[in-house]
Protein backbone atom coordinates (compact mmCIF):
# COMPACT_ATOMS: atom_id res chain seq x y z
CA UNK A 1 0.00 0.00 0.00
CA UNK A 2 1.21 3.50 -0.89
CA UNK A 3 0.33 6.18 1.65
CA UNK A 4 0.82 9.92 1.11
CA UNK A 5 1.19 11.97 4.30
CA UNK A 6 1.06 15.74 3.86
CA UNK A 7 2.66 18.23 6.28
CA UNK A 8 0.88 21.17 7.89
CA UNK A 9 -1.35 22.89 5.32
CA UNK A 10 -1.15 26.67 5.85
CA UNK A 11 -4.02 28.90 4.75
CA UNK A 12 -5.52 29.32 1.30
CA UNK A 13 -2.19 29.03 -0.57
CA UNK A 14 -1.61 25.64 1.07
CA UNK A 15 -5.10 24.42 0.22
CA UNK A 16 -4.80 25.57 -3.38
CA UNK A 17 -1.41 24.00 -4.07
CA UNK A 18 -2.54 20.73 -2.50
CA UNK A 19 -5.65 20.66 -4.67
CA UNK A 20 -3.49 21.28 -7.73
CA UNK A 21 -0.80 18.71 -6.97
CA UNK A 22 -2.78 15.89 -5.37
CA UNK A 23 -4.08 14.38 -8.65
CA UNK A 24 -0.53 14.34 -10.03
CA UNK A 25 0.82 12.71 -6.89
CA UNK A 26 -1.92 10.08 -6.99
CA UNK A 27 -1.01 9.17 -10.56
CA UNK A 28 2.74 9.22 -10.01
CA UNK A 29 2.81 7.14 -6.83
CA UNK A 30 -0.36 5.06 -7.33
CA UNK A 31 -1.63 6.21 -3.96
CA UNK A 32 -4.04 4.15 -1.89
CA UNK A 33 -4.46 6.49 1.09
CA UNK A 34 -3.97 10.22 1.72
CA UNK A 35 -3.42 11.65 5.23
CA UNK A 36 -3.24 15.42 5.71
CA UNK A 37 -2.33 17.57 8.70
CA UNK A 38 -4.93 20.37 8.57
CA UNK A 39 -3.66 22.14 11.70
CA UNK A 40 -3.18 25.55 10.04
CA UNK A 41 -5.55 25.31 7.09
CA UNK A 42 -7.99 28.07 8.13
CA UNK A 43 -6.13 31.37 7.90
CA UNK A 44 -3.05 29.75 9.41
CA UNK A 45 -4.79 28.71 12.61
CA UNK A 46 -6.99 25.62 12.97
CA UNK A 47 -9.51 24.25 10.48
CA UNK A 48 -13.23 24.81 9.92
CA UNK A 49 -15.88 22.24 8.94
CA UNK A 50 -16.18 23.89 5.51
CA UNK A 51 -12.47 23.58 4.83
CA UNK A 52 -12.40 20.03 6.20
CA UNK A 53 -15.11 19.06 3.73
CA UNK A 54 -13.07 20.69 0.96
CA UNK A 55 -10.14 18.42 1.84
CA UNK A 56 -12.33 15.32 1.73
CA UNK A 57 -13.75 16.33 -1.66
CA UNK A 58 -10.28 16.79 -3.12
CA UNK A 59 -9.40 13.21 -2.16
CA UNK A 60 -8.00 13.26 1.38
CA UNK A 61 -8.95 10.24 3.49
CA UNK A 62 -7.88 11.23 7.03
CA UNK A 63 -7.06 14.58 8.64
CA UNK A 64 -4.94 15.19 11.73
CA UNK A 65 -4.54 18.31 13.87
CA UNK A 66 -2.30 19.58 16.69
CA UNK A 67 -1.99 22.43 19.15
CA UNK A 68 -4.43 24.62 17.16
CA UNK A 69 -7.21 22.03 17.36
CA UNK A 70 -9.47 24.32 19.41
CA UNK A 71 -8.84 27.59 17.57
CA UNK A 72 -12.12 27.23 15.64
CA UNK A 73 -15.05 26.66 18.05
CA UNK A 74 -17.34 25.46 15.27
CA UNK A 75 -15.14 22.38 14.90
CA UNK A 76 -16.28 20.93 18.23
CA UNK A 77 -19.65 19.74 16.94
CA UNK A 78 -18.14 18.62 13.63
CA UNK A 79 -15.94 16.07 15.40
CA UNK A 80 -19.01 13.98 16.21
CA UNK A 81 -20.02 13.94 12.54
CA UNK A 82 -16.65 13.20 10.96
CA UNK A 83 -14.67 10.30 12.48
CA UNK A 84 -11.83 10.70 9.95
CA UNK A 85 -10.87 14.06 11.49
CA UNK A 86 -8.77 13.47 14.60
CA UNK A 87 -7.05 15.65 17.22
CA UNK A 88 -4.14 14.72 19.54
CA UNK A 89 -4.98 11.58 21.48
CA UNK A 90 -3.10 12.68 24.58
CA UNK A 91 -5.41 15.63 25.25
CA UNK A 92 -7.47 15.12 28.45
CA UNK A 93 -10.30 12.57 28.03
CA UNK A 94 -12.91 15.34 28.41
CA UNK A 95 -11.78 16.93 25.12
CA UNK A 96 -14.18 16.60 22.13
CA UNK A 97 -13.34 14.22 19.33
CA UNK A 98 -10.96 11.29 19.14
CA UNK A 99 -7.22 10.94 18.78
CA UNK A 100 -7.17 8.02 16.38
CA UNK A 101 -9.30 6.45 13.68
CA UNK A 102 -9.26 3.37 11.46
CA UNK A 103 -9.70 3.99 7.74
CA UNK A 104 -10.47 1.01 5.49
CA UNK A 105 -9.39 0.84 1.85
CA UNK A 106 -11.54 -0.48 -0.99
CA UNK A 107 -9.58 -3.75 -0.78
CA UNK A 108 -10.23 -4.05 2.97
CA UNK A 109 -6.85 -2.96 4.33
CA UNK A 110 -7.32 -1.24 7.72
CA UNK A 111 -5.13 1.80 8.33
CA UNK A 112 -5.08 3.20 11.86
CA UNK A 113 -3.99 6.85 12.08
CA UNK A 114 -2.95 8.20 15.49
CA UNK A 115 -2.40 11.88 16.33
CA UNK A 116 -0.16 12.83 19.28
CA UNK A 117 1.02 16.14 20.75
CA UNK A 118 4.52 16.63 22.10
CA UNK A 119 5.16 18.16 25.51
CA UNK A 120 8.55 19.87 25.10
CA UNK A 121 8.11 23.62 24.40
CA UNK A 122 4.35 23.11 23.88
CA UNK A 123 1.83 25.18 25.85
CA UNK A 124 -0.75 22.44 26.52
CA UNK A 125 -0.68 20.18 29.57
CA UNK A 126 -0.99 17.00 27.55
CA UNK A 127 -0.59 13.48 28.88
CA UNK A 128 2.66 11.65 28.20
CA UNK A 129 2.55 10.69 24.49
CA UNK A 130 4.86 7.72 25.01
CA UNK A 131 2.77 6.11 27.73
CA UNK A 132 -0.40 6.98 25.82
CA UNK A 133 0.91 5.11 22.77
CA UNK A 134 1.32 1.95 24.83
CA UNK A 135 -2.38 2.14 25.74
CA UNK A 136 -3.53 2.91 22.17
CA UNK A 137 -1.61 0.00 20.67
CA UNK A 138 -3.31 -2.34 23.11
CA UNK A 139 -6.70 -0.89 22.13
CA UNK A 140 -5.91 -1.31 18.43
CA UNK A 141 -4.73 -4.90 18.68
CA UNK A 142 -6.31 -6.93 15.85
CA UNK A 143 -8.17 -3.83 14.60
CA UNK A 144 -5.61 -2.51 12.09
CA UNK A 145 -3.20 -3.87 9.48
CA UNK A 146 -1.16 -0.66 9.21
CA UNK A 147 -0.52 1.98 11.89
CA UNK A 148 0.59 5.56 11.10
CA UNK A 149 1.49 8.08 13.81
CA UNK A 150 1.48 11.88 13.31
CA UNK A 151 3.54 13.26 16.18
CA UNK A 152 2.88 17.01 16.35
CA UNK A 153 5.83 18.26 18.37
CA UNK A 154 8.31 21.13 18.63
CA UNK A 155 11.50 19.40 19.77
CA UNK A 156 13.35 17.24 17.27
CA UNK A 157 14.73 15.16 20.15
CA UNK A 158 11.22 14.26 21.32
CA UNK A 159 10.17 13.24 17.82
CA UNK A 160 13.29 11.15 17.20
CA UNK A 161 12.83 9.46 20.57
CA UNK A 162 9.24 8.56 19.58
CA UNK A 163 10.53 7.01 16.37
CA UNK A 164 12.87 4.71 18.26
CA UNK A 165 10.22 4.01 20.92
CA UNK A 166 7.80 2.79 18.23
CA UNK A 167 10.22 1.10 15.84
CA UNK A 168 8.85 -2.34 15.02
CA UNK A 169 5.51 -1.51 16.67
CA UNK A 170 3.94 0.75 14.02
CA UNK A 171 4.27 1.24 10.26
CA UNK A 172 5.32 4.89 10.32
CA UNK A 173 6.09 7.82 12.63
CA UNK A 174 6.05 11.25 11.00
CA UNK A 175 6.66 14.57 12.70
CA UNK A 176 4.67 17.74 12.09
CA UNK A 177 4.41 21.26 13.61
CA UNK A 178 7.74 23.01 12.85
CA UNK A 179 6.86 23.72 9.18
CA UNK A 180 10.46 22.96 8.15
CA UNK A 181 11.00 19.73 6.23
CA UNK A 182 13.84 17.55 7.50
CA UNK A 183 16.08 15.40 5.30
CA UNK A 184 16.31 12.43 7.67
CA UNK A 185 13.66 10.14 6.16
CA UNK A 186 14.56 6.48 6.62
CA UNK A 187 13.30 3.03 7.48
CA UNK A 188 14.32 2.23 11.05
CA UNK A 189 15.92 -1.20 11.74
CA UNK A 190 12.68 -2.96 12.70
CA UNK A 191 10.60 -1.69 9.78
CA UNK A 192 9.10 1.64 10.87
CA UNK A 193 9.28 4.53 8.38
CA UNK A 194 10.39 7.77 10.01
CA UNK A 195 10.90 11.49 9.32
CA UNK A 196 11.36 14.22 11.94
CA UNK A 197 9.17 16.75 10.12
CA UNK A 198 7.10 16.53 6.95
CA UNK A 199 7.44 20.24 6.28
CA UNK A 200 4.82 22.83 5.43
CA UNK A 201 2.31 22.76 2.60
CA UNK A 202 1.94 26.46 1.97
CA UNK A 203 3.77 29.65 0.94
CA UNK A 204 7.57 29.42 1.17
CA UNK A 205 8.30 33.11 0.51
CA UNK A 206 7.57 33.57 4.20
CA UNK A 207 8.60 32.74 7.74
CA UNK A 208 6.97 29.33 8.31
CA UNK A 209 3.93 30.47 6.32
CA UNK A 210 3.55 34.01 7.65
CA UNK A 211 4.37 37.32 5.94
CA UNK A 212 8.11 37.59 6.52
CA UNK A 213 8.30 41.36 7.07
CA UNK A 214 5.91 41.15 10.01
CA UNK A 215 7.81 38.32 11.64
CA UNK A 216 11.17 40.03 11.16
CA UNK A 217 9.73 43.23 12.68
CA UNK A 218 8.56 41.28 15.71
CA UNK A 219 12.00 39.77 16.27
CA UNK A 220 13.73 43.12 15.83
CA UNK A 221 11.34 45.26 17.88
CA UNK A 222 10.23 42.73 20.46
CA UNK A 223 6.68 44.06 20.08
CA UNK A 224 3.58 41.96 19.35
CA UNK A 225 2.67 41.81 15.66
CA UNK A 226 -0.48 40.49 14.04
CA UNK A 227 0.45 37.52 11.86
CA UNK A 228 -0.73 37.26 8.26
CA UNK A 229 -0.54 34.23 5.96
CA UNK A 230 1.85 34.83 3.06
CA UNK A 231 0.90 34.06 -0.54
CA UNK A 232 3.96 33.49 -2.71
CA UNK A 233 5.91 30.36 -3.69
CA UNK A 234 3.45 27.67 -2.49
CA UNK A 235 4.74 24.12 -2.18
CA UNK A 236 3.39 20.72 -1.16
CA UNK A 237 5.56 18.84 1.34
CA UNK A 238 5.29 15.38 2.80
CA UNK A 239 6.27 11.76 2.24
CA UNK A 240 5.02 8.73 0.36
CA UNK A 241 5.44 5.51 2.31
CA UNK A 242 5.22 2.05 0.77
CA UNK A 243 3.94 -0.41 3.37
CA UNK A 244 3.80 -4.20 3.16
CA UNK A 245 0.13 -4.99 3.80
CA UNK A 246 0.95 -8.49 5.06
CA UNK A 247 3.45 -7.45 7.74
CA UNK A 248 2.47 -3.83 8.38
CA UNK A 249 6.11 -2.74 8.06
CA UNK A 250 7.43 -0.16 5.63
CA UNK A 251 9.54 -0.94 2.58
CA UNK A 252 10.28 2.57 1.33
CA UNK A 253 9.85 6.25 2.26
CA UNK A 254 10.11 9.02 -0.33
CA UNK A 255 10.29 12.68 0.69
CA UNK A 256 8.42 15.09 -1.61
CA UNK A 257 8.43 18.85 -2.12
CA UNK A 258 6.49 20.16 -5.11
CA UNK A 259 5.81 23.74 -6.17
CA UNK A 260 4.00 25.49 -8.98
CA UNK A 261 4.84 24.26 -12.45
Amino acid sequence: MNILIIGDVVGKPGRQILEQELPRLKNEFHLDCVIVNAENAAGGSGVTPRIAEQFFRMGCDVMTLGDHAWDRPELVEYFSMQPMLIRPENFPPEAPGRGYCVWTSASGVRVAVINLLGRVFVKYYADCPFRRMDVILQELRDQADIVVVDFHAEATSEKIAMGWFLDGRVSAVVGTHTHVQTADERILPQGTAYITDLGMTGPYDSVIGQVKEKIVKRFVSGMPTRFEVAKEDPKVCGVVIEVDEATGFSRKITRIQRGLV
